[in-house]
C-alpha cells in the first residue's frame, strides 16, 4: 500500500510538486496522488512534460558553464527529488571538489537527498524554505559549508511560480543578490502563459493549489528582467529553457507566445 511506503509524517493523497516534476521526468519516486495530479496538468497544458525535460537539460548547461567559468560553490534552492544530472554531478565532472548543497523543505526530497549523497564530502542537503530566504541564508549547515565571500551560483530553477506574490518573489531574488559577491552567479527558470487562453490556466492553477506548493504564479520576460537588473545577463539573455545555449540547433528558434518555461543566467559584475 502507498500509504505504507511513506516515510513518517508524509501524506501520500496529497499531491507534492516536487514528485510530480518527477513524475514529468519519468521517475519513479511518486505517489498516485501526484500522477494524478500530473496528468491533470499534462492534459491542460500538453506541452508540461516536455517544457520539465527541458528545464532539466538547462540546468545540466548552465550548471556546466558555470563550473567552466571557475565558480566552486553551487547553491540549489528547491532541489526537488534526485534524479539524473543533478547539479553535483555535472559540477563534479569540471571542478571534482566542488561545493555542492541542495535546499528544499520537502521531507521525502531530504530523506531521498541524504540517502544518495551521505559519502559524497562535498555535497549536503539541507532543510528550509525559500520563503524565509534570511533564515535559508543563514542557516548553520548552509553557511558551514557556502563561503558566501567567494563567488557562488544560486540557483532557483523552476521555484520563484509558486510564490504567488510579485514582491515577494522580488524579496526572495533581493535578499539572495545581496549575499552574493562579484563573480556570482545567478540562476532562474520560471514558467510563463504565453497567449494560451485563461481557461486553462486557471484550471492549471486550481490543480496546483490541491498540492503541498498551494498555488503557481505566471511571469513574463519582464518580471525576470527585473529580478536581474544590473547583473551582467549571459547570452543568449532571457529565453524558453529550450533555447539557452541548446544542444541541438532547432531549438534556438522559439516563440514566447506559447507557453514555457523560461531561464536566464546572470553574473554579479
Amino acid at each position: 500500500m502507498e500509504d505504507e511506503q511513506a516515510p513518517a509524517g508524509i501524506d501520500p493523497s496529497i499531491p507534492s510538486v516536487a514528485r510530480m516534476y518527477d513524475y514529468y521526468l519519468g521517475g519513479k519516486d511518486n505517489f498516485a496522488s501526484d500522477r494524478e495530479a500530473a496528468e491533470k496538468i499534462i492534459q491542460l497544458i500538453p506541452e508540461s512534460r516536455a517544457n520539465a525535460r527541458s528545464n532539466r537539460a538547462f540546468l545540466s548547461r548552465v550548471v556546466t558553464e558555470i563550473a567552466g567559468r571557475g565558480v566552486r560553490q553551487f547553491l540549489d534552492i528547491g532541489s526537488g527529488l534526485p534524479t539524473q544530472e543533478n547539479v553535483h554531478q555535472v559540477a563534479h565532472r569540471i571542478i571534482p571538489d566542488a561545493k555542492v548543497v541542495y535546499v528544499d523543505n520537502d521531507p521525502i526530497v531530504l530523506a531521498h537527498g541524504r540517502a544518495l549523497l551521505e559519502d559524497n564530502p562535498h555535497t549536503a542537503v539541507v532543510q528550509a524554505d525559500m520563503r524565509e530566504p534570511k533564515a535559508l541564508l543563514d542557516h548553520p549547515e548552509i553557511r558551514a559549508r557556502i563561503d558566501f565571500d567567494q563567488p557562488v551560483a544560486v540557483i532557483l530553477l523552476s521555484m520563484l511560480h509558486f510564490i504567488p506574490d510579485d514582491a515577494d518573489a522580488a524579496a526572495i531574488v533581493a535578499a539572495v543578490r545581496e549575499v552574493m559577491v562579484p563573480g556570482s552567479h545567478l540562476v532562474i527558470s520560471h514558467v510563463h502563459a504565453g497567449d494560451r487562453p485563461v481557461a486553462a490556466h486557471d484550471e492549471a492553477k486550481a490543480v496546483y493549489r490541491a498540492t503541498t506548493a498551494g498555488s503557481v504564479t505566471t511571469r513574463t520576460p519582464a518580471h525576470l528582467a527585473a529580478y536581474t537588473e544590473g547583473l551582467e545577463v549571459i547570452d543568449p539573455g532571457i529565453v524558453p529553457v529550450q533555447a539557452w545555449r541548446p544542444e541541438f540547433e532547432e531549438d534556438t528558434a522559439y516563440d514566447l507566445g506559447k507557453p514555457g518555461i523560461l531561464g536566464v543566467v546572470a553574473k554579479v559584475p
